[in-house]
């Protein structure tokens, strides 16, 4: 069962994998396009009726000035928009490799200077695991051939990341978070 709102990290980690999955999957990059695109696409299965779905929790709008500056904190140490808004087409992949692992370092300071993230799951990642009646959909999202009511048992194909603590550093009076990085002028 899938959050009808993922936190700001589900959709940090959402996005890197996306975009990672986007650059090595090229069938992956096509349904992300048609998505973006706005098109409909045949589901493999037809939704149930309305009255068999739960109500739909109410939408909270979302403070964005975390995720700003955490977007600023990801331009600052891993030029991240840079690298994203550039159009790689006309690089080799040795050149996208090499500025990725570039990004990738520094996204990885960012998160660990600024957040200490560990495993929703403890287990081995491919062991058989048992989800009881009640578990928590939040934490953990049961894919494949999902059949009946709990217990269901599988194999964890990913642990998950759970934040633990956040230190994001104190911002001054006035600080626009919108610019997350200042034009560069040289004299």
């Amino acid at each position: 069962m899938k959050p009808a709102n993922p936190s700001l990290l589900s959709r940090i980690s959402l996005a890197f994998g996306t975009f990672f999955s986007i650059l090595s999957d090229g069938h992956f990059a096509a349904r992300v396009q048609t998505l973006r695109a706005g098109e409909q696409r045949a589901e493999p299965s037809t939704p149930p009726p309305a009255a068999a779905r739960p109500a739909a929790p109410p939408l909270v709008e979302a403070a964005p000035d975390g995720a700003l500056q955490l977007l600023g904190l990801l331009q600052r140490e891993a030029r991240f928009i840079d690298f994203i808004q550039e159009d790689v087409a006309a690089y080799g992949d040795a050149d996208i490799g090499a500025a990725a692992r570039v990004v990738h370092e520094g996204c990885r300071k960012v998160l660990r200077d600024n957040f200490t993230i560990v495993p929703v799951r403890n287990e081995v990642e491919g062991s058989r695991v048992t989800l009881p009646a009640g578990f928590d959909a939040a934490a953990l999202r049961v894919t494949g051939n999902v059949v009946g009511q709990p217990p269901f048992t599988g194999s964890l194909t990913h642990r998950g990341w759970r934040v633990s603590e956040t230190r994001l550093p104190r911002l001054a009076g006035g600080h626009d978070l919108r610019i997350v990085a200042a034009a560069e002028v040289e004299l």
